[in-house]
């Protein structure tokens, strides 16, 4: 399922504008990641599944790209990204 990408971005204060566009990147980026694993695993094609997940694979470079500038700017992303691994770890480790 695709998600519904906002497009109106008039509402979003100018300074966190930079932080919504990349969050929105990676929306789109996931999405197409999605899109391209789902239909590699419903072909019969090989050679169409080997593109798909090949261009599945350059998504996920897009997503770690936008990810890398979104922490850049905003730092209680880094602090919650940082507890939510902790938490994995935790109840992992149980």
């Amino acid at each position: 399922m695709m998600s519904k990408i906002p497009v109106n971005l008039e509402n979003v204060k100018k300074e966190r504008l930079d932080e919504e566009i990349l969050r929105i990147g990676l929306i789109a980026e996931l999405d197409a990641v999605n899109l391209y694993e789902q239909m590699a695993a419903i072909t019969s094609n090989e050679d169409i599944r080997k593109i798909l997940l090949d261009i599945a694979k350059e998504e996920k470079t897009h997503v770690g790209e936008f990810q890398a500038l979104l922490l850049r700017l905003d730092h209680e992303q880094v602090k919650e990204l940082e507890a939510g691994k902790k938490e994995v770890e935790e109840e992992l480790n149980k």
